[in-house]
């Protein structure tokens, strides 16, 4: 049984993953059986006692989420839907794009017996714009297994229908958000919905839909193959499983990896990511993307997985962390951040579409030497106003003022420099 579930078959093909590699090494064997001799009933069964949680940031229990669909004469007359988050929008983050372009056949099994699972006629990949490798890789999979007779009407014989599509995003990070992803799906504004109702009762056209990330449905394939307890025990500590974990700044070896859930912070950075570069030092990580609360020095000895990440004050997110050295000034780094989620503000909460803008604007002038005593307490104010669960429409307000008031917390010392200086000591022309 393979330690490397995800990315055991990309290894061994030295890239890309063929229709014909995939097949060689087993492949859709699992989603045929499944298929022609396994009820829906057990197929989440398995998955919910595997303990795979959502790969995509929330960390949600994967077969908890599917048991909330209706199932046979309660769901109804019409279509059910399985919709996979590939727009990958987080800054950071490269996991997803890696398995969309190396094993697009791992998501497209995965996709299978998910929607069977869930009783879906129709799947969709939501699949981030820019990503046109990815597209052309899909879309390629998807025709050779379409060929095959695995997707359509009566897959495998057994008398199933599914449909399966790549949609190509426009491309918004507001589409992270499961009901704004779905509103752009159907041509209309990516703005999140209101809940309740929830998508597994009424989703993409009012039907039944559940959403999972691209990593998340790349794991069910492996579990209905091997088990749950076999899954449980690829973990080290409390989550299940194996975790694309990844490493973006000033390191030797900037990268990706598939490790065991629970490899410790330190481990990926010194072993998997060679470490810092000569002449700079670790100050600052973002342990799951841009929308997660710094960690600092102190916290490189815990394990990374969600109960553990959130104790310590911040969250796993998707696992790919992005370094901040003692070169870059944390006042900089908090503004471009505060940049980018005002950018991509759906617009529809005054807190967010007006707060953020203004945030950032006071995070350039404490940047650019125009600070004022005062500023400090106003930015730890806004944290509070603005960044509050409840306090918007959605969770991206939240998300956008985590790594700002976790840079408060922890360089708190080089904000007041700015002001007392009026000046960046990064940047001495700032």
């Amino acid at each position: 049984m393979s330690e490397k579930p995800l990315t055991e078959r990309i290894e061994s093909a030295g890239g890309l993953v063929t229709m014909d590699a995939y097949e060689g090494s087993g492949g859709y064997d699992v989603a045929r059986r499944v298929v022609t001799s396994m009820s829906p009933e057990e197929v989440q069964s398995i998955v919910r006692d595997s303990n795979l949680r959502g790969r995509g940031g929330a960390g949600f229990p994967t077969g908890v989420k599917w048991g909330f669909v209706p199932m046979g004469d309660a769901a109804g007359d019409g279509h059910k839907y399985l919709v996979c988050n590939g727009d990958e929008m987080e800054p950071g983050a490269f996991k997803d794009r890696y398995l969309i372009e190396h094993d697009p056949h791992l998501l497209v099994e995965g996709m299978i017996i998910g929607a069977y699972a869930i009783q879906a006629d129709r799947g969709y990949i939501f699949l981030r714009g820019e990503f046109h490798e990815g597209a052309r890789q899909l879309s390629r999979a998807i025709a050779d297994v379409q060929s095959k007779g695995y997707l359509g009407d009566n897959i495998f014989g057994s008398g199933v229908t599914l449909e399966l599509a790549v949609h190509r995003s426009g491309g918004r990070y507001i589409c992270g958000e499961e009901t704004a992803l779905l509103n752009a799906l159907e041509g209309k504004r990516a703005q999140p919905r209101s809940k309740p109702p929830f998508p597994p009762a009424s989703g993409a056209w009012g039907r039944p839909t559940i959403v999972n990330n691209v990593e998340t449905l790349c794991n069910v394939p492996s579990i209905i193959a091997n088990g749950a307890e076999w899954f449980h025990g690829l973990g080290l500590g409390e989550d299940a499983g194996t975790k694309l974990y990844g490493v973006s700044g000033r390191v030797n070896n900037p990268g990706l990896w598939e490790l065991p859930m629970g490899t410790t912070i330190r481990e990926i950075i010194e072993e998997h990511a060679g470490g810092m570069q000569e002449g700079y030092r670790l100050r600052g990580i973002l342990p799951g993307g841009a929308s997660t609360d710094f960690l600092v020095e102190e916290h490189l000895d815990l394990q990374m997985e969600y109960g553990t990440i959130e104790a310590a004050g911040s969250r796993m997110g998707t696992g790919t962390m992005i370094i901040m050295d003692d070169t870059i000034c944390p006042v900089d780094m908090a503004r471009n951040l505060q940049h980018f989620f005002a950018q991509e503000s759906c617009g529809f909460c005054t807190p967010c579409r007006d707060g953020l803008p203004w945030l950032e604007q006071l995070l350039t002038d404490i940047e650019e030497g125009r600070g004022e005593d005062g500023d400090l307490e106003l930015l730890d104010r806004n944290c509070e106003l603005i960044g509050g669960v409840g306090k918007t429409f959605c969770l991206h307000a939240y998300g956008a003022i985590e790594p700002m008031a976790s840079a408060l917390k922890y360089f708190r010392e080089d904000f007041e420099t700015h002001i007392r200086d009026g000046r960046c000591p990064y940047n001495p022309r700032g």
